[in-house]
């Protein structure tokens, strides 16, 4: 019998009213010691749990499920015990390939540990009162008849695993998806979501159900990352070959993520091969990539190393008839010891780097570029992590705890490279410990975080208000959260999360909850959740004008002015059949105390602030087919973004100090269809996207302006012609739509070695999709034209 596990369960608390969610301190002792309640709080809830525990002369049986092909961690195995009177007690695996049956009546059991392609595990168990049993299992791949070795995944892909905001992410979902190369890759996956929003083939810039990317929170093995997308928008920090799992909270995400008001993505990598030498290596018109992965010490320690180098700024001459002027490359490491049974380490790296010039070079002649400095208008993102995480079980109590420590560092610039106009930098720096109890079918889960964040930017002293500077924030947080079965149909997960910032303190309660009206075995599931989130510092990006990503990171208002929103998300999903899923969901949020750029007449980047509100809401559609020889996938996204902004300068273009706008990012209407095909041992994948145009503010008219810091002479200095702006974001964009086909064959070369070709196009229609326009020159500005795809990968094992 399979355990269909519930992995998304609800968040359920007890709100205190939104307004009380932030309370003021006069000190920082007052804030510690409201802190140190919530975390004695806690130990009391533990110490009771541990007491209840062991006055019912119960036992637990714990462990690790790994693959013993390559000794990596397994999410999703089923392990269950069942004794000869019919009882019966199943969990499932989590990223780790950690497993916990707690409270378990004394008594004989079978154990088996199931999971699709894989020979079952079973053992026979005798349990006593009090024991705690610790287990490691390494499940074999199934072979066949004929000696044909096949491994499947479970039928679990964009709509199967979606709950109320949440979807997870596999590697094999990934590679459905058509990319500019052979090398796939996260970002082109997830801009198939119909709540996710990318401006252009170009930016490296998604905006998640109405939030800006500054409001997304993304965690590479729990360590955060400031720039995950590279400037090429079909690529991020993560391909496919080096990810385990991705949790993408689109909204309504638990108490342990916090410091982001809007979503998250959480990424899992694998671990290196503990058991052999592995490796791949490819290339294609945009990318040259290499994996390598291996023991250090057999079945004990292992090491996984990527490095991916774009070449498309090279190729694009020849391939393309015109300049692509785009650099970017990413280099992983991973190194995962297994200490013993019950304890492990692991080190994550990262770095990346992008350059490019989003002004479009490529648009002119020979003569036009000649004419122009190219480098004037170049954005680079330089980005940092690295991260150290510490697993133990306990021998004496059911618990599993992680400790983090990690540093991220995000340097910006704008301009000349030996000069550049404008830089910033973000760096933290994070420590936390968090514990999983598990009491009987019931999961608790706590934790403690420091931040110290350290901001800096330079903006050439030519922009308002922000000029140059330097600040420091430190956070301390402390969460818990807990997954309650009230019964087999019904799962409750409250949850609350404890900030201090500068000297202020915020209470951010969230709650989840999943229905299964048909109980375990069930074909529907109607989920919801809600939460309130804080945010203590902000990026400043001037989204008036598309070809401008540069960010500049400051600190919030401390006060009642501290970004906030309030999400609310319910959710529908029904399985007709085994081979089609549906899920529909419906979503609001409030924004609340927004710091966007001052709206002026300068169609240039701005730092002045002003103060915004905002509203979110919309519908997605999710239709999912999955058979043996044909995945299909079809989604649909109405939504609508609309911020209330207050400045007093807006009356003397408006004649009110008040407006309401959609901001950039306001795309009505989206729609995404894959489908891939078995075609004669050929994969066939085909990608058709649809989105409405995005507003834009229009140009109104031209003047002159007179800067009077001095005595000037306007007979013989005149002034500077400039742009006026319309009112913001008055018009839309053309209608965005692309077609993107690719065809793979994989072949085996021996015993351990294989090769995959790959041809394809991005655009494959030529649609001149528009960028942006340029309102000084009124020249159009395109998306990436038709590109032809041929890639080679080639692998040993």
């Amino acid at each position: 019998m399979a355990i269909r596990v519930f992995r998304n369960p609800l968040f359920v608390a007890l709100a205190p009213p939104y307004h009380l969610c932030s309370t003021s301190f006069p000190t920082l002792l007052h804030i510690v010691i409201r802190l140190s309640r919530c975390r004695l709080l806690i130990a009391g809830f533990f110490v009771l749990a541990t007491a209840a525990s062991t006055l019912a002369q119960t036992a637990t049986v714990r462990g690790f499920v790994r693959d013993a092909s390559d000794g990596q961690a397994m999410l999703g195995v089923n392990v269950t015990l069942r004794n000869d009177d019919g009882a019966f007690y199943g969990a499932a695996t989590n990223s780790d390939g950690y497993f916990i049956l707690n409270r378990i009546p004394v008594g004989s059991y079978v154990l088996r540990a199931t999971f699709i392609g894989y020979e079952e595990i079973e053992e026979e168990l005798t349990l006593a009162a009090e024991e705690i049993v610790t287990r490691r299992y390494d499940l074999e791949i199934a072979a066949i008849e004929g000696g044909e070795i096949v491994v499947e995944a479970e039928a679990e892909g964009a709509a199967g695993m979606q709950a109320a905001g949440l979807s997870t992410v596999r590697a094999a979902d990934i590679e459905r998806v058509p990319t500019a190369g052979v090398s796939a890759d996260l970002a082109s996956y997830l801009q198939t979501q119909s709540g996710v929003v990318a401006v252009g083939d170009r930016g490296g810039q998604l905006f998640v159900r109405g939030g800006t990317p500054t409001e997304n929170l993304s965690l590479i093995d729990g360590i955060p990352l400031y720039q995950p997308f590279h400037v090429i928008g079909f690529y991020s920090a993560f391909p496919s070959d080096i990810i385990q799992s991705t949790d993408v909270y689109a909204g309504g995400f638990g108490a342990r993520y916090g410091g982001r008001i809007s979503s998250v993505l959480d990424v899992k990598t694998r671990s290196g091969n503990s058991r052999s030498f592995a490796g791949t290596a490819s290339i294609d018109p945009f990318l040259v990539t290499g994996l390598v992965e291996g023991p250090i010490v057999p079945n004990r320690a292992s090491i996984l190393l990527s490095a991916r180098q774009s070449i498309i700024e090279d190729t694009s001459p020849d391939l393309l008839d015109q300049d692509l002027p785009y650099l970017f490359w990413d280099r992983f490491g991973k190194l995962n010891v297994d200490i013993n049974t019950t304890n492990s380490v692991s080190v994550t790296a990262l770095r990346t780097y992008d350059r490019g010039n989003l002004s479009g070079l490529e648009e002119l002649t020979d003569a036009e570029t000649s004419a122009l400095n190219t480098n004037d208008d170049q954005v680079v993102w330089d980005n940092q992590a690295y991260g150290v995480r510490f697993l133990h079980v306990p021998s004496t109590l059911p618990i599993l705890a992680t400790v983090l420590g990690s540093y991220s560092r995000l340097e910006n610039t704008f301009g000349p490279a030996d000069s550049p106009e404008r830089t910033s930098a973000v760096q933290t720096t994070n420590a936390s410990a968090s514990l999983t109890y598990s009491l009987g079918e019931t999961e608790i889960d706590a934790g403690l975080e420091v931040r110290n964040v350290k901001l800096e930017y330079n903006l050439g002293g030519l922009f308002q208000e922000i000029d140059e500077g330097e600040e420091f924030l430190t956070e301390a947080s402390a969460f818990v959260e807990s997954a309650i079965p009230l019964s087999d149909r019904f799962i409750l997960r409250p949850g609350i999360r404890f900030s201090s910032f500068r000297g202020k303190a915020t209470i951010e309660p969230r709650a989840r909850v999943i229905w299964r009206p048909g109980g375990p075995e069930g074909n529907q599931q109607i989920s919801a959740a809600w939460g309130l989130y804080r945010q203590d510092f902000a990026g400043l990006v001037d989204r008036r004008d598309a070809g401008d990503v540069f960010t500049a990171w400051v600190t919030s208002p401390v006060g009642d002015d501290v970004p906030g929103a309030m999400h609310a998300i319910l959710g529908y999903e029904v399985e007709p059949t085994r081979w089609l899923n549906i899920g529909l969901e419906g979503y609001y949020k409030t924004l609340d105390n927004l710091l966007i750029n001052e709206f002026t007449s300068f169609p240039r980047f701005s730092t002045g602030l002003q103060p915004a509100d905002g509203r979110v809401y919309g519908v997605d559609l999710n239709m999912e087919i999955n058979t043996p020889r044909f995945y299909g996938y079809l989604s649909y996204g109405l939504s609508e973004v609309a911020y209330d902004a207050q400045q007093e300068s807006l009356e003397i273009w408006f004649g009110t100090d008040e407006i309401t706008f959609n901001p950039s990012h306001d795309r009505r209407h989206q729609l995404n269809a894959v489908a891939q095909l078995d075609v004669y041992g050929f994969d066939l994948s085909v990608r058709w996207q649809l989105g409405s145009g995005l507003p834009f503010s229009q140009s109104a008219g031209f003047d002159t302006y007179v800067l009077l810091d001095s005595l000037r002479n306007v007979l013989e200095e005149p002034g500077d012609a400039r742009v006026l702006y319309s009112e913001p974001y008055g018009g839309r964009l053309p209608v965005y739509h692309r077609l993107d086909v690719s065809l793979e064959r994989d072949f085996a070369i021996g015993d351990r070695a294989n090769a995959g070709l790959q041809i394809g196009l991005i655009n494959a229609y030529d649609r001149r999709n528009l960028f942006y326009l340029d309102i000084f020159t009124l020249r159009r500005i395109n998306q990436l034209p038709l590109i032809p795809s041929f890639g080679l990968k080639v692998g040993f094992r």
